[in-house]
């Protein structure tokens, strides 16, 4: 593996770049749209990534969307993710990250040693092979469960939304005052969307004033915090 110089006790030490033959399949099956984000995620758990660390500061404008890096000589890059979320990015084989930075140097990590590191940095997110050739983000609820090496359960899966976070949703934002009803559905541009029916009668203040009343009751409950990613609301009177 270029721009490394790993010990023979490392586990990595034979370790050729390539990706990992089931996780190549399973982006390709992804990228046709045959499989869901869950089947990613199950088996980059198993595997190693390639962690990009820049050798030395450029002191010029990060090409692409690149924010910064980890320390001033050299450092793990973070880059920010589709909704302006800090994320760290990873890849499968020394080929797909030289293609998206060439200058950095590809250190191996197991998926969940990375997942780890980027969630005690304050990156809740992780961008899988930037570059391509299929690019694949991954929210906070998943890189929780790769550090932890648990199970990710989406919260919504085949179209439709998990009942325990739709039993969470309904529970928590029944008593919200100037909301009469709240269906949780598969979001457009986040994981889950929340069509709420409010008070009619309602002036802009006051729909501002629901609005944040709900955002923060579901900010606060226990599963929908876990669990679910992003969230919209759809208003409805």
């Amino acid at each position: 593996m270029r721009g490394r110089d790993l010990p023979a006790s490392s586990p990595f030490s034979q370790d050729d770049g390539s990706a990992d033959p089931l996780l190549a399949q399973v982006l390709a099956a992804y990228a046709h749209g045959d499989v869901e984000l869950r089947a990613v995620v199950e088996a980059l758990g198993r595997t190693r990534v390639l962690v990009p660390v820049l050798p030395h500061p450029t002191g010029q404008q990060p090409a692409g969307d690149q924010v910064g890096c980890h320390d001033e000589t050299a450092g793990v890059v973070a880059v920010a993710g589709p909704d302006g979320r800090t994320a760290l990015p990873v890849f499968t084989c020394v080929r797909s990250l030289l293609d998206w930075r060439a200058d950095a140097r590809p250190v191996p990590a197991t998926a969940d040693r990375a997942a780890a590191s980027a969630l005690a940095e304050g990156w809740p997110v992780l961008v899988l092979d930037a570059g391509g050739p299929v690019r694949v983000v991954i929210g906070r609820p998943a890189v929780q469960a790769l550090a932890a090496r648990e199970v990710w359960s989406p919260a919504v899966h085949d179209g439709v939304v998990d009942e325990q976070v739709a039993a969470a949703v309904r529970s928590t934002l029944r008593g919200v005052l100037g909301v009469l009803d709240a269906q949780p559905e598969p979001g457009d541009r986040t994981e889950l969307a929340v069509r709420l029916q409010v008070m009619a009668g309602l002036d802009r203040a006051g729909l501002e004033r629901v609005v944040a009343r709900v955002d923060a009751a579901l900010a606060a409950e226990p599963t929908v915090a876990a669990r679910v990613d992003s969230v919209e609301l759809r208003v409805v009177r």
